[in-house]
């Protein structure tokens, strides 16, 4: 066989693994069936994932492309190998749903974060046309945790979300509904294709330390916008780094959201926030940018340092956004830290990363901004 014939065949190939997840309202078939169990098994990439800006993976639940483990520091592809914020959006008239999914990391849990929000899937419902919590995933070992989630349902038509892990990796997802039942793809309602939101950021948007992966803000935004959220944060290195902002630009997006300042001191804010809006502005003129100022301590009233931290970083966010503006730079919003968490203290685990409370009031906050800038 020529060389030619050869790259052809494998191009279409290529093509074929890549379209493999189901389009919305086909049915998926069952990869495996369990007599014994009465299930038949989805692999969750052939029903189709939400949540991740590029199909050309390394590996099906990665959140970056395959190019970038060249091109990013190896923290930041590391923990890109983490599913934070990928989730499966799918419908079935299954009388019971059964999770099964295969973890990377051996480390569960942590100290400040239960293993149900670093390891373990959470399971949404869609009732009376609104998103509700129906039942998680708790891991108990490694690599491989298989629970049933919900049973004696109903046999008729719902929509559900299964949220992937925060703080690990999964190689393998599968959905086992009661044999002979139905499951497929759905996207979100709307005739015209919605654009998702890009959350750009620190070990907070990756999601630390919610107690379930559908408790990060990025996660309860998307449902409360019907609304497909990707989920940039990576612990630690939310950097502001020219090649991850190319990288994030490659994403059709509604909005950018920038919200790294955790990871930054005020310097490197005052250096790296205007370039990386010129650059995603280069590639997309029109698309809103929204720049976050990183949350007050809530114990920075009595400690100075922390309250200093706050107010320097802000301040040099700040400023880069009036000279962007003076620049000419448009559709450019700003969130300010205040807003972000509440003022009694009793929203972080640690005076640094949300607890469940912390994160829905981030939520809040940024529904405020950024519901007036889809809707237009």
């Amino acid at each position: 066989m020529s060389k030619l014939r050869i790259l052809l065949l494998a191009a279409f190939v290529l093509c074929i693994v890549q379209r493999t997840q189901a389009e919305p309202g086909v049915a998926v078939s069952p990869v495996r069936v369990d007599e014994k169990q009465g299930l038949d098994w989805r692999r969750a990439q052939d029903i189709g994932l939400s949540g991740q800006g590029w199909a050309n993976t390394k590996a099906p639940f990665d959140r970056l492309p395959a190019k970038a483990e060249k091109i990013v520091r190896r923290p930041v592809w590391s923990l890109s190998r983490h599913s934070a914020g990928i989730y499966v959006h799918f419908t079935t008239n299954s009388p019971k749903i059964s999770v099964r999914w295969k973890l990377i990391g051996k480390n569960l849990g942590m100290p400040h974060m239960p293993a149900t929000g670093v390891s373990g899937v959470d399971l949404y419902v869609r009732w009376q046309g609104k998103w509700r919590w129906l039942a998680n995933g708790r891991p108990t070992k490694w690599p491989v945790n298989e629970q049933e989630m919900v049973a004696g349902l109903s046999p008729e038509n719902r929509e559900y979300l299964l949220f992937l892990p925060l703080y690990n990796g999964v190689s393998e997802v599968e959905i086992g509904v009661a044999a002979g039942s139905q499951i497929e793809r759905t996207v979100s309602s709307g005739k015209k294709k919605k654009l998702p939101i890009v959350f750009w950021g620190t070990s907070i948007t990756q999601g630390g330390c919610a107690s379930r992966p559908g408790m990060v803000h990025t996660a309860i935004l998307a449902r409360r916008l019907d609304r497909e959220t990707i989920n940039l944060g990576f612990s630690g290195n939310g950097k502001m780094e020219l090649v991850m902002a190319g990288l994030l630009a490659e994403i059709e997006a509604a909005v950018y959201v920038l919200d790294c300042l955790p990871n930054l001191n005020a310097k490197e804010v005052a250096e790296r926030t205007e370039p990386v809006v010129r650059i995603l502005r280069a590639a997309h003129p029109y698309t809103p940018i929204l720049l976050v100022e990183d949350r007050n301590y809530p114990n920075g009233f009595l400690v100075a340092s922390l309250r200093i931290r706050n107010a320097t970083d802000q301040a040099a966010l700040r400023g880069a956004f009036e000279r962007l503006q003076a620049a000419g730079v448009g559709d450019l919003f700003y969130l300010e830290g205040e807003k972000l968490l509440g003022p009694d203290g009793e929203d972080t685990v640690d005076g640094s990363h949300p607890t469940d409370l912390g994160f829905v009031r981030m939520a809040d906050a940024f529904e405020k901004v950024l519901r007036p800038l889809l809707e237009e």
